[in-house]
C-alpha cells in the first residue's frame, strides 16, 4: 500500500469552494526536500505533513515553493482528517507542535475550531511599489511578523482589485492582507491575501491572516467577536473570537479526494 494523500476544502462545507489543502499522515519523520518535492507535486497553496508523538502530532505546512511558520486552513484541513480516519475520536483535542508552537482544534457542533496566536500590526510606511503594485491608495497601512495590512476605503475597492503579481512578489514578507469593513449584515469585514513571493498569488481563503485581522477589527469595532468573508474567487467563511493573545478560528471542511503515493 503506498502512501494516502487527502485533499480537503476548507472554511467551507461546499465542494470545490473554500480553500484547498492536502493532508499527508506520515508513518515516520522524512526529510525538507521530499516533502518539499511533494508539496511542488500537489501544486496547492499548502500541503500538511503530520507525524504522530507522545502528545499530538508534529505538523508542518509547505507551499509548492517553501516552508511556512503558520498556517491556518491546512490546520483545518488536518484536524478534519484526523477524525475522518479515525486517528482521533470526535471528542478528542487535535494538538500540533510546529514552528509557531503547539496549536490545538477541537470539533464544536459542525464547526471545527482552531486556537492560534493573535499576530497584531504595527503602523509602518508602505514599501516602495506597494501601493502601486496593488492600484489602490490604503486607508492605513501596518505590519505584522508575517505580512503587510492595508485598510482601504470599500469592500468594493477590495473585491475588484487586480494587483501586479510581479511586483508584488519582489516584497521581503510573506504576503499582503488587504481589508476593509464589510457593507453586508452577514460579515463584520471582508479581505482578500496576495502572496506571490510564497509561491501564491492570491490565497482563497487563510486562516493565518486572520489571526491579524482580529485584533485589526477589535480595535476599530470595539468587538472581540466577528463573522468574516474572504473574497477570492473561491470564498470562505469564518467565525472568529478574540481572547487576549489568542485568536480562535471556527469553520467547515470538506474531504474532495482521497488518493495514494506509487
Amino acid at each position: 500500500m503506498g502512501l494516502k494523500i487527502y485533499q480537503v476544502d476548507a472554511f467551507t462545507d461546499k465542494k470545490f469552494h473554500g480553500n484547498p489543502a492536502a493532508v499527508c499522515v506520515l508513518p515516520e519523520p522524512v526529510n525538507e526536500e521530499w516533502m518539499q518535492q511533494l508539496a511542488s507535486e500537489m501544486n496547492l497553496s499548502e500541503t500538511a505533513f503530520l507525524v504522530k508523538n507522545q502528545d499530538g502530532f508534529n505538523l508542518r505546512w509547505f507551499t509548492p515553493l517553501l516552508e511556512v511558520d503558520l498556517c491556518g486552513h491546512a490546520t483545518l484541513a488536518s484536524a478534519h482528517i484526523l477524525w475522518q480516519i479515525g486517528l482521533l475520536a470526535p471528542n478528542e483535542q487535535a494538538r500540533f507542535y510546529t514552528r509557531s508552537g503547539l496549536l490545538t482544534a477541537k470539533l464544536n457542533n459542525d464547526l471545527i475550531e482552531l486556537n492560534f496566536p493573535a499576530t497584531p500590526e504595527t503602523q509602518t510606511p508602505p514599501p516602495d511599489g506597494l501601493e502601486e503594485a496593488l492600484g489602490v491608495k490604503a486607508k492605513y497601512i501596518g505590519k505584522t511578523k508575517f505580512d503587510y495590512i492595508l485598510e482601504l476605503d470599500s469592500p468594493e475597492i477590495v473585491k475588484s482589485l487586480t494587483p501586479d503579481f510581479t511586483r508584488l512578489r519582489k516584497l521581503p514578507v510573506r504576503g499582503i492582507i488587504v481589508t476593509s469593513q464589510s457593507d453586508s449584515n452577514s460579515f463584520d469585514f471582508i479581505s482578500r491575501f496576495f502572496a506571490p513571493g510564497s509561491g501564491i498569488d492570491e490565497d482563497p481563503v487563510t486562516g493565518s491572516a486572520h489571526c491579524a485581522l482580529a485584533p485589526f477589527w477589535s480595535k476599530r469595532l470595539s468587538k472581540n467577536t466577528f463573522t468574516a468573508y474572504q473574497a477570492s474567487a473561491r470564498g470562505g467563511t469564518l467565525w472568529i473570537k478574540l481572547d487576549k493573545d489568542r485568536v480562535y478560528l471556527s469553520g467547515k471542511a470538506i474531504t474532495v479526494l482521497q488518493g495514494e503515493l506509487l
